[in-house]
Formats: C-alpha cells, structure tokens, sequence
C-alpha cells in the first residue's frame, strides 16, 4: 500500500469527480491521502474532505503565497484548528522566493508561527520551500534549538545540503511526481541517498502530474508512478518502497489512525 502525503483534494479541480478520483486510488493501491490547507479562510472545507473518507486526513495552515493576505497568524489559531480529530499536521507554510507572492518578512513570520504550532501540539509540520535553501535551512537551525518538532519538506526540489540539514533535524523529505521529469537527475541521486526512514512520496496533485501523466491534471492514484522511480534511484521494489513509505508516514503522522482507515 502507497500513502499520498500531500495533495489538495479541496482544490475545484476535483469538484465534479471526487469520488471516482478516490475510488482511483484505492485501485492503484493508494490506501490513504493527506489534503493539504494553504488558506486559514478554507480550513473548513479541506477538513470537510477529510471527513467525507475514512482514509482522508486533512492539514490546517497558509501556503508562504498567502502570507500576506493572511498576515498575522497567530500559533494558537492553528493549534485550535488542529483539535479537530481529522486534523493530523500544520501547514503547508515555509518560503517560496520563486514566485514571491507574499514579501519575505511575512513568509518568515508565517512560517515561525506554524513551526510554534507544531512545536505546541506535537503534529507535524508540512513545509514548502522554493528557492530558499539558506533561509529555510537558517530558520529551521534556529527554531529547532528553541525545541524540537515534527516535519518533513515536500515536494523536495532543493539541493543535497538542504536535505542534509532536514535529516540532521530529524525531518522527513517527500518527493512528488518532479522526481520522475527527465530533468530530475540530481532529485533521483537525493532520493537515492535519503535515509530510509525518512522518505515518503506525494503527488502534489492536482498540480505534477509525473511521467507517464505530463500535461494532465494530477490525481493521487499517480503517486505509485512517483514511486516506482524512487525505487528504482535506490534500487529496490516497488513494494518495499510502499512498505517502507507508508510505515513513515504511520510514525511521523502520530496522530492518523491508518490501519483503522484502511479497514473501513
């Protein structure tokens, strides 16, 4: 069995055939998902996705894009919104220097706040990072020394040495389907490397669709395309990359009851 670890089920992109985009999944050996929040404004409905499914789980945060049309978040508004049962991680937050949508100081401030919030409640931290490496690995570095907490960055698209200091903190790394582009050599030489038991796989979905998918809209039954090529970087099969993925996602999502899910 495959986990999606990051897709955004909430996204209108998959309004008219969510269930069938589901059922997929479970064809595909997809046995669970985490839909991710990106906007304080919509937690409701990505948790209302959650809560459609039993092996759904949802997030809570503000993507680094919109921290500036959700300035100001306080630590404690995530907390709050974690207590919902479905709710298992803060996040997605971090730095995007790519597209800066949001000037850098407020994604800073946003990102500090949601590490505050992983640090209080003990969930998980989803973190996005773009172009940077220096500040998010500085920020990382200097909130871990305050007390450590849960994590992983997705969708990794940075260099060895971010991966690097994400291990040393003891966070996870989840590639999606950019690992499988032709372009992607050194991802797959990281993928390879990565410590066994902080490694997961995503789709990112609807957005990445990997190869064979180009050019589609992604779905989270694609998230075993991503996998075979990981496994093939580290040289083994497809169902040990799956077992070991899924009992990662079992230990670091504390909080997601996945075999009570995979049974319903």
């Amino acid at each position: 069995m495959l986990i999606d670890s990051h897709c955004h089920l909430d996204f209108p992109n998959f309004a008219e055939d969510l269930d069938q985009v589901v059922a997929r999944a479970r064809a595909a050996g997809v046995g669970a998902m985490l839909t991710i929040g990106t906007t304080l404004a919509k937690s409701a409905q990505v948790i209302a996705v959650a809560e459609r499914f039993p092996n759904i789980w949802a997030s809570v945060g503000i993507h680094p894009h919109e921290a500036e049309a959700e300035p100001d978040v306080q630590a404690r508004t995530l907390v709050e919104l974690s207590r919902h049962p479905k709710v298992i991680a803060i996040g997605e937050t971090g730095l995007d220097y790519f597209y800066e949508h949001a000037p850098r100081d407020a994604q800073k401030a946003n990102f500090r706040a949601h590490i505050q919030a992983a640090r209080e409640t003990g969930l998980p931290i989803i973190i996005h990072t773009r172009d940077a490496d220096d500040d998010t690995a500085a920020i990382l570095r200097d909130e871990v020394a305050k007390g450590e907490f849960p994590g992983l960055i997705h969708c990794f698209t940075s260099g060895a040495a971010l991966a690097e200091v994400a291990v040393e903190l003891g966070l996870y790394i989840s590639f999606s389907g950019i690992v499988t582009f032709k372009t992607a050599a050194n991802l797959r030489e990281i993928a390879a490397r990565v410590p066994a038991g902080r490694l997961l796989v995503e789709t990112d979905s609807p957005y990445l669709a990997p190869i064979p998918h180009r050019g589609k809209r992604n779905e989270p039954a694609f998230v075993a395309d991503t996998a075979k090529v990981v496994a093939a970087a580290r040289g083994i099969g497809t169902d040990e990359l799956a077992a070991l993925t899924t009992a990662n996602f079992t230990r670091l999502f504390t909080k997601a009851n996945v075999p009570a899910a995979l049974a319903a």
